[in-house]
């Protein structure tokens, strides 16, 4: 009998447990997203990491050569609408960048160059090391090199890479023509909705 009671208190505390943490699932799911009106209004870091636009397919051919974009998974028409789109987004919000850099991949040069948001500077520490074409760890450092050395002028920073590089940095996964907010004094990083 008291077996059975308290088995019925340990059910209904698990049961209170279960209820309180499906409450507290919306707050814990935006915690690490921002709206991108939110976002413009009050910008933190100066840096916002943009996957390229839509590109179908996965990797490149392995007969791949970073001069030839022939060779490279390209953006499609989804993705150029996509990236024009984006700069009219960035446009409408008011966001300005001081500086773009890009990937020397063919897709995110092409990003870029459709958010006609400014000129475009490559940035090797950007590259793809997803297929071991570039190496990560170099890749990485040259990448975190170039960040630290940023001007501390207050302006933002865009940088158009891929989904390894975003998220070997910011912890945060990314799909195409997405973007995340990233503050590297303090390493936090926040994805934001461009929904909103």
């Amino acid at each position: 009998m008291l077996s059975n009671h308290l088995t019925g208190i340990c059910r209904w505390i698990l049961g209170l447990v279960a209820g309180l943490f499906l409450l507290a699932l919306p707050a814990l799911a935006g915690h690490n997203v921002i709206a991108l009106s939110t976002y413009a209004e009050s910008p933190f870091g100066k840096i916002l990491f943009l996957r390229h636009a839509l590109a179908p397919g996965n990797g490149d051919p392995a007969h791949f050569t970073l001069a030839d974009c022939s060779t490279q998974r390209n953006l499609d028409t989804v993705g150029r609408r996509q990236s024009v789109q984006l700069g009219e987004l960035f446009r409408q919000r008011g966001l300005i960048f001081e500086r773009v850099y890009s990937s020397q991949w063919c897709r995110c040069r092409e990003t870029a160059r459709l958010l006609n948001i400014g000129p475009v500077l490559d940035l090797p520490g950007l590259n793809s090391f997803y297929q071991e074409i570039v190496p990560r760890d170099a890749t990485l450092t040259a990448l975190r090199a170039a960040i630290s050395e940023l001007p501390d002028d207050g302006g933002l920073t865009l940088m158009v890479t891929h989904y390894v590089t975003i998220s070997a940095i910011t912890g945060i996964g990314v799909a195409s023509g997405e973007i995340v907010a990233f503050d590297s004094t303090t390493g936090h990083a926040v994805k934001v909705d461009l929904a909103q």
